[in-house]
């Protein structure tokens, strides 16, 4: 039997070890029943929540901005000597873009003035025109006198009192008259005819002098430049584009089975990937009458034998509320998520 003094000095590893106390183990399961119907719970309510959201919502990622994209082409033909823009600068409507050569439009608007100052000065001779008035009076009088000399003669024919060449006569007389009028007023509307053609000449080589300087149809950010100092352009001949950043937006494809309650005017919440979790507000504006399909290149043909059914996208336009935020502004081609709220 060991000492008091030999039970102190004994070293800790050479005791024995007490037994660790034992869980019980209903405990634990209780633990983890408690957690797991508190998750269980969770997972329903967000179930719940989503459920009842995605009654009166309607969602899709597969939506993009649009715009308009103005092409500016050349309606006459020439040389480049001026480019008073380049690439993705933003221009006014009215500023000038690029500008032709127009010398050969000048001489032809002179050559078209010249021509009309002819015309006017045959017009202006009082006397020719009153020389071809009174030739439409003399005319018109003749064939006054030839109707009535027919109208006369017809009665007296049918009862044989005259000789059928006389009414035959007659009526010769008449038609040559009426040919007489209708010569005579053709020479008198003559010199107004080439008057009103000289002007209209004359109108349009100024037209063509006008189109020498391209000019930007609407405010917007220019883009794909190709004209260059001393490029002979053509006619229709695409320059550069526009692109009017201040009306845009946005085309959400949404699936056939989503557009029961989508109506105009639904309320709408949009994202755009380019600015991160920022959220723009619009509105439905329109409803596409066909599927995106039936625009496409080669529409599905539903006809045939192979027939699989692939639920189709109706394209919605969507509306910004407000203008487009110059600090974060919509482009066309960015990518959108929306979210239609429908009731």
């Amino acid at each position: 039997m060991a000492t008091t003094f030999e039970r102190e000095t004994t070293p800790a590893a050479a005791r024995p070890a007490r037994p660790a106390p034992v869980a019980k183990p209903g405990g634990n399961k209780r633990t983890v029943f408690i957690i797991m119907g508190v998750v269980l719970l969770g997972l329903v309510a967000v179930g719940v929540r989503r459920w009842i959201y995605g009654l009166s919502h309607v969602s899709t990622d597969n939506a993009q901005v649009d715009g308009h994209i103005i092409p500016i082409l050349p309606k006459v033909g020439g040389y480049v000597i001026e480019v008073r823009t380049d690439e993705n600068r933003a221009v006014k409507a009215g500023d000038t873009l690029v500008v032709l050569d127009d010398r050969d439009y000048k001489a032809r608007l002179a050559q078209a003035e010249a021509d009309l100052a002819v015309a006017l000065a045959g017009v202006s001779n009082r006397a020719r025109v009153g020389q071809a008035e009174a030739q439409v009076a003399q005319a018109q009088a003749n064939a006054e006198k030839a109707h009535a000399d027919l109208e006369r003669i017809k009665p007296l024919a049918e009862k044989d009192i005259v000789p059928k060449q006389a009414l035959d006569a007659a009526d010769a007389a008449a038609r040559a008259a009426d040919a007489a009028l209708a010569a005579a007023q053709a020479a008198l509307l003559g010199a107004d005819a080439r008057v009103a053609a000289a002007r209209a000449a004359r109108d349009q080589a100024a037209l063509n002098l006008s189109y020498t300087r391209i000019i930007a149809p609407a405010e917007g950010v220019v883009s794909k430049k190709s004209a260059e100092l001393g490029q002979l352009v053509q006619p229709g001949q695409p320059l550069m584009s526009l692109v009017p950043l201040g009306d845009v937006w946005v085309t959400a494809n949404l699936k056939e089975t989503q557009m029961v309650d989508v109506t105009p005017g639904d309320p709408v919440d949009f994202t755009v990937d380019a600015y991160g979790s920022r959220h723009f507000s619009g509105h439905v504006e329109s409803l596409s009458p066909a599927t995106g399909a039936r625009f496409s290149l080669l529409p599905p043909d539903n006809a045939t034998g192979n027939f699989t059914k692939v639920v189709q996208r109706v394209p919605v336009r969507i509306r910004l509320d407000g203008k487009n935020d110059p600090t974060r502004p919509l482009r066309p081609g960015m990518s959108v998520a929306v979210t239609i709220q429908t009731k």
